[in-house]
């Protein structure tokens, strides 16, 4: 492996193999298997899990890490090709990234969309062309519609509780102040499809996913014998649901116009998750959200402190299955496992 941009690079059974290093390394982490190796992380954008899961994985397989934030503490980076960069940007991602790259063993990139143009973001023009230049292991850290890690953190927390590979999955949208970004739920329907699962995506009106993003995860269950339909019906969606999955995304019906986002929000205060979903749900019905999650706004607090939430062993999850994609992308060795 020397790339991990999106699970869809991966056969579901190559995913599998991934989340039983992750399982095998959760209890013997193997503290010699990168000395010497240094991962190098490049965050345009804000982040806890991430941030903190890859150099925690990098200390506990024995390598170290360096951070660089673009415009904090270095110079302000440009990613656009063919810019005039006479504005606030020093210097370009075309010298940059080789440059951090060849410091570095591996290098991850975190590049959010930029949420003007859909198709521009649906084609990761931006983080191809920051991939196109780095000559190292690359790994997606989270793009305009993807995020690879929280996808595998989140199949191996489904793999760890033994949800049964043909459950029902129901991804939904959750209110939000403001617009948000359509890596995760791109990720997560994707992810669901290709272990196998019955998702629905539930969302209201207005807040559908693109074409590009729905074909790609049919074209997963189909290979892997789930299903995936969508529906504005509450009810119908949790009907006998194993897992709701609830995750924030910016209308795709007005993308790129906020004010329009933002009256079409104003009356969807009742997407707020709570106990009264789960009412058509299977009766172990689990919850989950990638986080950062606006308490109250997106999930009510009983459904995020009591028995159904299963956030806080997703997001450590992170840690072991980057800790396996770091062992696959960086050690010369085989894990004793």
């Amino acid at each position: 492996m020397n790339r991990f941009l999106d699970l869809a690079d991966f056969s579901r059974e190559e995913v599998l193999d991934l989340i039983s290093l992750a399982q095998h390394l959760e209890k013997h982490p193997e503290p010699q298997a990168l000395a010497g190796k240094i991962l190098g992380l490049v965050f345009f954008n804000p982040s806890l899990r991430t941030l903190s899961s890859f150099q925690v994985g990098m200390m506990r397989l024995g390598g170290s890490s360096f951070v660089i934030t673009p415009g904090q503490g270095t110079w302000q980076l440009e990613t656009r090709t063919g810019a005039v960069m006479n504005g606030g940007a020093a210097e370009h991602v075309r010298e940059g990234l080789p440059v951090l790259a060849s410091y570095a063993d591996a290098l991850g990139i975190r590049a959010f969309a930029e949420g003007k143009d859909l198709q521009y973001d649906l084609a990761e023009t931006a983080f191809k062309a920051m991939a196109s230049v780095v000559d190292k292991p690359l790994i997606n850290l989270e793009s305009a519609v993807n995020h690879p890690c929280q996808a595998l953190a989140d199949w191996k927390t489904l793999e760890d509780r033994h949800v049964p590979q043909r459950a029902k999955f129901v991804l939904s949208w959750a209110n939000h102040p403001r617009v948000t970004p359509l890596a995760v739920p791109a990720a997560t329907v994707h992810m669901a499809a290709q272990r196998g699962m019955e998702v629905v995506v539930l969302r209201p009106e207005g807040y559908a996913l693109p074409p590009e993003i729905m074909d790609k995860a049919r074209a997963a269950a189909a290979t892997s014998g789930g299903s995936v339909t969508e529906t504005t019906d509450r009810a119908t969606a949790m009907q006998g649901a194993h897992i709701l999955y609830a995750k924030e995304w910016g209308s795709t019906a007005h993308y790129g116009d906020a004010a329009a986002d933002a009256a079409l929000r104003a009356n969807l205060s009742d997407w707020c998750v709570r106990e009264s979903w789960f009412d058509t749900a299977a009766a172990d019905c689990k919850f989950m959200h990638c986080l950062p999650v606006r308490r109250n706004v997106a999930v009510a607090d009983d459904i995020l402190d009591g028995p159904r939430s299963i956030v806080l062993q997703e997001a450590y999850n992170r840690l072991p299955a980057q800790m396996a994609v770091l062992h696959r992308l960086l050690s010369t060795g085989v894990s004793q496992r």
